[in-house]
């Protein structure tokens, strides 16, 4: 699967399940690790794990292997590593602490999908 399709297959993963405030950064060009970073937050940390739990489910359904996942216990904070994409899910608390999306802020915004 291509890394624009895997991209997609995960960030309809996370808006099934009622992910919130979803940003996909396109950082092929800043780092060789990985081409896209999806950023999405949950509501509780349960809700985190089961957003976390839902992109898992989803790509192994289609035979994507995961290469890790990292944060499942206290859930603040979930990454999903697939390799062309990285999924963070976070609490919002979390996600404004460590302000990915800033560190990351010279890559291409691809996508930025409001939820209410």
């Amino acid at each position: 699967m291509q890394s624009e399709q895997l991209k997609d297959l995960v960030i309809n993963a996370i808006e099934e399940i009622k992910g919130n405030d979803i940003k996909c950064l396109d950082v092929s060009e800043l780092t060789s690790v990985t081409d896209y970073m999806v950023i999405a937050s949950g509501t509780s940390n349960r809700h985190v794990k089961s957003v976390a739990d839902s992109v898992m489910d989803v790509c192994k359904k289609q035979g994507i292997r995961p290469l890790g996942m990292e944060g499942q216990a206290q859930s603040e904070w979930v990454l999903v590593d697939l390799g062309d994409v990285v999924v963070h899910v976070m609490l919002p608390a979390t996600r404004a602490f460590y302000d990915l999306e800033r560190l990351w802020e010279s890559s291409k915004e691809e996508q930025v999908i409001e939820q209410f």
